[in-house]
């Protein structure tokens, strides 16, 4: 009996592999996910969590290319000048594409005309987090500014690219709070907390996920999340609202996008293969362990959630007085 099973598991596992090896043939070689920031982070994770599942779907292989730089825009860039072939993606933060043109006289890329929306990704809070530089007894957004008023030397915070919306929801903190942050801008979330661990930097402004896998250790303390309610991920931590900030409620959205002239039938192929990554379960648990929601959608959909928080956040630029150029 025991031979038997054996025998038996051996031609199931060889006909789940000969399935396997037919279903890659006709697949392209391979494709590429983009990705603008650094790896460990939250938009790095987002496309090697998806690229492990276009494998022998949407081509044999599927590897994630991280080009930093300009936040976000060496990404883009790169985008831009992509074959319209259908094989390469990019997994951008909505800030890049809905926030950037209101920021920058001029920018290397057309939010609209060079880039195809594919499918949304995720959606997240924001977290307002302090380090070592900062004494354990500030627990709160209201005791934070009250430090920085008495340490104006040390009144700053990091973020993962200047004109990003977690820079613009500290600023707007800032602002609130009467306090002068000075804005230290990275490459990323991971390399500003890595600083902010290192005590060079005192605060750091970025998505909720970011800051999960460094609050067992206590150096990062999360003292205020963005969302209209208590993070899923961070529940013990009040939301800017709560601490007496209500106009400081914003979360964000991370999106797949193709070049402009990709052809349709690419277009779609590429968008069904995305919904079906980011609806698997273990897809969904590996997101939420950063902090991030899987939220598929339709080109169509994401087109218009782009256009939404485009036209949101102009108004909300023009207050600010932010200006990349300056």
């Amino acid at each position: 009996m025991q031979r038997r099973h054996f025998v038996f598991s051996s031609v199931a596992a060889g006909l789940a592999l000969a399935g396997t090896a037919v279903r890659a043939q006709g697949l392209p070689d391979t494709a590429r996910i983009l990705a603008g920031f650094a790896p460990g982070g939250t938009v790095d994770v987002t496309a090697r969590r998806v690229a492990d599942k276009l494998r022998d779907v949407f081509a044999k292989s599927v590897v994630v290319e991280n080009r930093t730089g300009a936040g976000g825009q060496i990404a883009l860039s790169a985008l831009k000048t992509s074959a319209p072939d259908g094989l390469t993606l990019l997994v951008t933060p909505m800030s890049m594409l809905g926030i950037y043109p209101h920021t920058y006289k001029k920018l290397p890329y057309d939010p609209v005309a060079d880039f195809q929306p594919v499918s949304q990704a995720v959606r997240f809070d924001f977290g307002f987090a302090v380090g070592p530089m900062v004494p354990a007894s500030v627990k709160t957004l209201g005791e934070f500014a009250a430090w920085c008023k008495a340490n104006p030397g040390n009144a700053n915070f990091g973020s993962p690219a200047a004109g990003s919306v977690p820079h613009f929801v500290a600023e707007l903190f800032s602002r609130a709070a009467g306090l002068d942050l000075r804005h230290v801008p990275y490459r990323g979330t991971q390399p500003a907390i890595a600083d902010l661990i290192g005590g060079q930097i005192a605060s750091v402004s970025g998505p909720v996920g970011e800051f999960l896998q460094h609050l067992p250790g206590g150096k990062v303390r999360l003292l205020a999340t963005s969302g209209a309610t208590r993070s899923r991920f961070a529940p013990g931590v009040a939301t800017y609202a709560e601490q007496g900030f209500k106009d400081i409620v914003f979360d964000e959205w991370f999106g797949f996008f193709m070049p402009a002239k990709v052809p349709a039938e690419a277009l779609n192929r590429a968008a069904a293969a995305i919904r079906a990554a980011l609806a698997a379960p273990d897809v969904i648990e590996g997101l939420a362990q950063m902090g991030l929601e899987a939220r598929p959608s339709t080109p169509a959909e994401l087109a218009a959630l782009l256009k939404r928080d485009s036209e949101r956040w102009a108004p909300l630029i023009k207050t600010i007085g932010f200006s990349a150029d300056s």
